[in-house]
């Protein structure tokens, strides 16, 4: 039972969600994300990127409550600097599909987030680097074979014709302990098998003590359906497919005109 904003947690998405790589985060959302944290609400997001990666957003987020990242294999709180989930990739069979899509699709890149909290570049190509260059992540490049340590995930960057391609591939194949996933038109995943952002938003709300009832998640893409179905309540972006609009229980506005903040500013009128 929602009594005050105390006993909610929301969880957003950041791309075309919270923030546009481009634009950032738009003002209107930095205003009531302090604001709905300020009186009581626990707010946090849920996103495939990297520790480094959302925490270069952290002066224009409030978070009171861990994050969601790597697309639900890891739970990270900021504040502490500790990491309350870590699942890594069955590593023989990811590197197998890495293999695989490598000799396959030539153009493809290849990024390898690895448990040290790092970026390997296998493959570069235009996509890996818009990725990490102009975003300014810290990466290094290496040989698969290079790679000692445990990975967290895989991300393959291409055009979205070539995705569909490696897509239809890895679907005709077997590769036990692991699950494939599009994030976006242009990055597919190779994911833990039983890591997801849904999963993710269970284990966090009982490491809060909030029920998952309690629990709204914004989402904008076909990955965070799984996510928005686990929580208590569930928002689609106004700029999201209209696939995962119907997969939700409302629909706000649109990324760059504060959708986000229409959802909190909702709920503060509401147990504020």
């Amino acid at each position: 039972m929602i009594r005050s904003l105390k006993d909610i947690l929301v969880v957003s998405d950041m791309d075309n969600t919270l923030l546009t790589p481009e634009d950032g985060v738009p003002f209107v959302n930095q205003v009531t994300m302090r604001l709905f944290c300020a009186l009581g609400g626990h707010f946090t997001v849920a996103t495939g990127r990297t520790m480094e990666s959302a925490g270069r957003h952290l002066d224009s987020m409030t978070l009171s409550a861990p994050a969601i990242l790597y697309g639900g294999g890891v739970i990270y709180d900021f504040e502490h600097d500790i990491r309350i989930r870590n699942t890594l990739l069955s590593k023989p069979s990811a590197r197998r599909a890495v293999c695989d899509v490598l000799a396959r699709f030539p153009g493809v890149g290849v990024e390898i987030m690895t448990e040290d909290g790092g970026i390997c570049v296998v493959r570069a190509n235009e996509y890996t680097y818009r990725h990490t260059v102009h975003e300014g992540l810290t990466y290094r490049m290496a040989p698969l074979e290079e790679l000692d340590g445990g990975w967290n995930k895989v991300l393959f960057a291409c055009s979205h014709e070539m995705l569909m391609q490696i897509q239809d591939f890895l679907d005709a194949r077997k590769y036990p302990g692991v699950y494939f996933i599009a994030t976006n038109r242009n990055y597919f995943e190779i994911m833990p098998e039983g890591a997801a952002k849904g999963a993710a938003l269970g284990e966090l709300c009982t490491y809060m003590g909030i029920p998952i009832e309690n629990t709204v998640a914004i989402g904008d893409y076909f990955n965070d359906i799984e996510l928005m179905r686990a929580a208590g309540h569930s928002v689609a972006m106004g700029n999201a497919p209209k696939e995962v609009q119907l997969a939700a229980d409302t629909v706000t506005g649109r990324c760059l005109d504060g959708g986000v903040a229409e959802v909190l500013y909702g709920l503060i009128r509401k147990y504020g």
